[in-house]
């Protein structure tokens, strides 16, 4: 038995812009591109040991949530897997078809701070700060990048919250 935490997010090509250190004095300057393109990143982390599970898709709604379940589960067909979703309507859809080894466990409405998988899209996001993509392909190539130079040990460092390892830990999991 596995125990997952589930989000997705959003990658564009609308510049991330971050705190940048200047001298007192000086107003920090970048160049901000404010093009909307952008590809849904789908991912699954487990916060004991760090395997993670990435997919992207173009949007966000059943059908692919749906698809990247099935993924999910036939990349790890022999174990049974609790995954913590948030609330969104295509996670409890009447139409969501999930996968045998699959069990959806829901979190609190309104409370992202609880899913670690926050943590680890910030992280990516914080690498592709301050970077213009002319094309949404490059974009792809730069995130799948950042998610290739990914370990294991720094996804359990993002997402291995103290709390979270006791549960499993007095779970048995």
């Amino acid at each position: 038995m596995r125990y997952c935490r589930q989000d997705e997010s959003r990658m564009g090509l609308h510049t991330i812009q971050r705190r940048k250190l200047t001298s007192y004095g000086i107003k920090p300057q970048g160049k901000v591109q404010w093009d909307f393109n952008y590809v849904w990143l789908y991912g699954a982390v487990e916060p004991l040991t760090g395997a993670s599970f990435f997919y992207e898709f173009t949007h966000l709604d059943t059908v692919c949530f749906e698809k990247f379940l099935e993924l999910f589960a036939s990349e790890y067909p022999e174990d049974l897997h609790i995954i913590q979703v948030d609330n969104g309507g295509f996670h409890n859809s009447l139409n969501l078809s999930i996968p045998e080894n699959v069990i959806l466990l829901f979190q609190p409405a309104y409370s992202p701070e609880v899913n670690p998988i926050e943590r680890l899209w910030g992280y990516v996001k914080e690498q592709l700060k301050w970077l213009r993509f002319d094309q949404i392909e490059e974009l792809r190539a730069a995130v799948h990048k950042e998610l290739n130079k990914l370990t294991l040990e720094v996804i359990a460092s993002l997402t291995g919250w103290k709390f979270i390892l006791e549960a499993l830990f007095i779970a048995g999991l």
